[in-house]
């Protein structure tokens, strides 16, 4: 499939190139990113130099892998401030689901412009005009409470949280794990569990 751009009034959504590689790069050295995701660690300027030539540019092409960076709206090479991915399986005559992914840069968290850009791709994604996608899928390490607030504005059940159930560079850590389908609403759908009486809540990556 050949790359195309998502976009509301307040992001935009575009293919990574080369020209974003110092920005990825940049982005990368934030602990936070290190802590919730799965991006090598030390991350340097060939890390990104693979992802966008490999991951990016291949996974466009087999259809399996889609994945943009998020930028202001307006001029389609504006700064990158961070990346949503969809992850697809499934074959032709089968039921396909995928599992969306996403970061944002330190200086830009907490504004809802990772809700946003997320919920053009859940929504492309499920769409039988999109996609079509059974269900999206959503895993976070447990703790990753910023990433679990995106999921959850985005109408995701909490399905489980299972123990050792995500790798990261060799380790097996506990991972909530939810899903939306077609026909869910796009919402809220139980209180924000972080408002549970003794929780504490540490930042993420969102």
């Amino acid at each position: 499939m050949e790359p195309f751009v998502l976009a509301t009034e307040h992001v935009r959504l575009s293919v990574p190139t080369y020209a974003d590689v110092d920005a990825i790069t940049a982005a990368c050295q934030d602990p936070a990113v290190a802590e919730w995701t799965v991006v090598p660690v030390p991350y340097e300027r060939r890390h990104a130099e693979g992802f966008v030539r490999h991951h990016v540019a291949e996974g466009w092409a087999k259809g399996a892998v889609y994945t943009w960076a998020v930028r202001a709206p307006g001029d389609a090479d504006g700064p990158l401030i961070g990346m949503v991915g969809l992850t697809c399986e499934g074959g032709p005559g089968e039921e396909r689901a995928g599992e969306l992914g996403y970061w944002m840069a330190a200086d830009v968290r907490g504004g809802g412009l990772c809700t946003e850009a997320a919920r053009l791709v859940v929504d492309w994604a499920l769409d039988p005009d999109g996609l079509g996608l059974s269900v999206v899928s959503w895993v976070a390490y447990v703790g990753n409470w910023a990433s679990r607030r995106v999921a959850w504005r985005l109408g995701f059940r909490l399905e489980a949280t299972l123990r050792r159930h995500a790798l990261q560079r060799g380790v097996r850590r506990d991972a909530w794990v939810g899903t939306v389908l077609p026909d869910d609403p796009r919402e809220p759908n139980e209180p924000w569990p972080a408002d549970a009486p003794g929780t504490r809540v540490r930042p993420g990556v969102s």
